[in-house]
């Protein structure tokens, strides 16, 4: 769902049929606080869930869209709807450090090393602002390095503003003319869509709120097979969920990811608990809790081993960004280069106070996270706009791995290091996105920068809200744990083995870790050869399969066929609806589980 980007005389011809109005009106602030809200309160359950999101921009237009098409009528444009999905985008990429909070609990449960960090939610709202608009201004001058001087494609975000054109036919067509057709039958199909996935997520059973159903009757998980070489497949949750979440994911994700997911989660929970009962490393019928402690390790291990390899193979990207990076004249409707430049000594050192305050982290290491962030951001945003790869995550390890050296045996200063560069990195990585989007059709940077920041707090505030709420309702620690959170253990589980050395890890285990991180080497190193990429194992999709319950898996998977299937037969109809279906599929179970624990707190619900 690309096109090229337009430039030039074609853009000139663009803006005259279609002229842009103004940006930053009551409707679409309006709306883009609305969708912050939303984007902010779902995200952590897709994040939790799944261990990453879908392209937020898209999600967040779509809403825009339904929005402004109610409060604005006549006066909805795609410049304002552009507004929403910046702001909605902002917030949701604030929401992301969920995982973070995620990584806290989990040391905080482990008894190997001593963590003691328990934000409460407003120690989280000030921290995570103070760290994404800190990253949302570092932003600013990537814009015009990245996307108006070295014209970088970044997929995701033309997909973003081909989906704003989309939506928003010129003026003037009757209603019956195809550009109008389609824009309301991709509302609808998305409407729809939300719905039917809100209505999936009431009937299931971690999410079963009304006393509709017959006695004994759990639609959560089928479940396959029966005792078998000393465990069950069934116990180890091998079957398909009642997730559409899960099936719209699967369409946006590709489909050489969805295979390879499939082929961890079978390695995961049917293989490896097959060889870990047969050896006795783990006992006759086991839990899948106490297969998971044992599978997290190889999986972590290819996980940073590929990720920062695919890093180091892509190290002139690196070299390139410094190289270029200059101080072009700032245009009259870029924000304010004394803005970003006093707004960023304020926020960073109000970033490194609150660390002090709240965490107990040295003042310098605070300071050393916030530098840090900025090589990190360049080779991240290269890489993304090049390869539509964001190696943030990769990364944040490498940072992590700094931080052991500068203070050894210390989980918090390990975690709270990677955490800290990767908030700040990670708000960029969203938001170019949404800078090209608004290049190709030529909204104001300004107007942009403005609804970013007004995204960001938003964004922090509901996470630190939805979080608690989530964990309370959905488990993320034991064996009934009902959040994945696959991103979130790998920071743990990273963060434990640089405080300890790998002390606590059973030899097989670490054996397994070593092992896989080799193997994850050697696949990010094949795959950088166009014609051998298709074949090479994924050395992210592969593990992370093997992290996710298998059932969260099929349904991506099936949902990645489906997609598949629709773009290679009808693929006039696919680039029309098939996003609009994905993102309705998304976020009606993601809005969902955020209700729920509302109604569960005011008694409503059985949860």
């Amino acid at each position: 769902m690309t096109q090229a980007v337009l430039e030039g005389p074609e853009a000139d011809a663009l803006a005259a049929a279609h002229p842009r109005g103004s940006e930053l009106t009551w409707q679409s602030i309006f709306a883009a606080v609305i969708v912050a809200c939303i984007m902010g309160a779902a995200y952590p359950y897709m994040v939790l869930k799944l261990g990453f999101g879908p392209n937020v921009s898209i999600v967040s237009a779509f809403f825009g869209f339904l929005i402004l098409s109610v409060i604005a009528r006549k006066d909805y444009d795609r410049w304002q709807n552009n507004i929403v999905q910046t702001c909605g985008t902002s917030a949701a990429m604030t929401a992301f450090m969920c995982g973070v909070l995620a990584a806290f609990d989990m040391l905080r449960a482990n008894h190997v090393v001593r963590f003691t960090i328990n934000p409460t939610p407003l120690q989280t709202f000030f921290w995570l602002s103070s760290a994404s608009l800190l990253g949302v201004l570092l932003a600013v001058p990537m814009r015009r390095h990245f996307i108006v001087d070295e014209k970088l494609p970044f997929p995701d975000g033309m997909a973003a503003g081909e989906t704003l054109m989309v939506l928003d036919p010129p003026r003037g067509l009757p209603r019956h003319d195809p550009a109008v057709v389609t824009a309301r039958r991709a509302a609808l199909i998305m409407g729809l869509a939300l719905l039917a996935s809100g209505l999936v997520m009431i009937l299931r059973s971690d999410a079963r709120i009304f006393d509709i159903l017959p006695e004994g009757w759990d639609p959560g998980t089928l479940a396959l097979g029966t005792a078998a070489a000393g465990f069950t497949l069934a116990t180890m949750g091998v079957g398909f969920g009642y997730s559409l979440l899960n099936l719209g994911t699967g369409f946006l994700i590709s489909y050489r990811i969805n295979i390879w997911m499939l082929v961890g989660t079978i390695v995961g929970w049917v293989v490896a608990p097959l060889l870990l009962t047969r050896y006795g490393i783990v006992h006759n019928q086991p839990k899948r809790l106490e297969v998971l402690l044992w599978v997290m390790w190889p999986g972590l291990g290819m996980i940073v081993g590929g990720g920062l390899t695919a890093m180091a193979v892509r190290w002139r990207l690196l070299v390139q960004a410094f190289r270029t990076l200059n101080t072009s004249a700032i245009a009259g409707d870029e924000f304010p280069l004394r803005w970003v430049i006093g707004g960023v000594v304020v926020l960073a050192s109000a970033f490194c106070i609150f660390q002090r305050l709240f965490f107990g982290l040295p003042i310098w290491l605070s300071a050393i996270a916030v530098v840090l962030a900025i090589p990190l951001m360049l080779v991240g945003l290269r890489a993304l706009g090049e390869t539509n790869w964001g190696p943030i995550g990769s990364l944040s390890n490498l940072a992590q791995t700094l931080f052991a050296g500068l203070s050894p045996g210390n989980p918090a200063a390990i975690i709270l290091g990677g955490a800290a560069t990767g908030t700040i990195a990670v708000t960029s990585e969203g938001l170019i996105q949404d800078y090209r989007a608004g290049h190709m059709i030529g909204s104001t940077p300004r107007s942009m920068t403005i609804a970013q920041l007004i995204g960001a707090p938003i964004g922090a505030a509901v996470l630190a809200v939805a979080y608690p709420a989530l964990v309370k309702t959905y488990g993320l620690i034991g064996e009934h744990a009902r959040l994945a959170a696959p991103g979130a253990r790998v920071t743990a589980g990273f963060t434990q083995i640089l405080a300890t050395g790998g002390a606590g890890l059973p030899p097989s285990a670490l054996w397994a870790l070593l092992g896989a991180f080799v193997l994850g080497v050697i696949l990010a190193v094949l795959e950088q050869r166009p014609a051998w990429r298709r074949w090479v194992p994924s050395p992210l999709g592969f593990p992370i399969g093997m992290l996710l319950p298998f059932s969260t898996v099929a349904g991506m998977f099936l949902g990645g066929s489906i997609g598949t299937v629709w773009q290679r037969r009808h693929p006039a109809s696919a680039a029309k609806y098939l996003v609009a279906l994905a993102s309705g599929l998304i976020a009606g179970e993601a809005m969902v589980a955020i209700i729920v624990p509302v109604l569960v707190a005011l008694g409503l619900g059985k949860g």
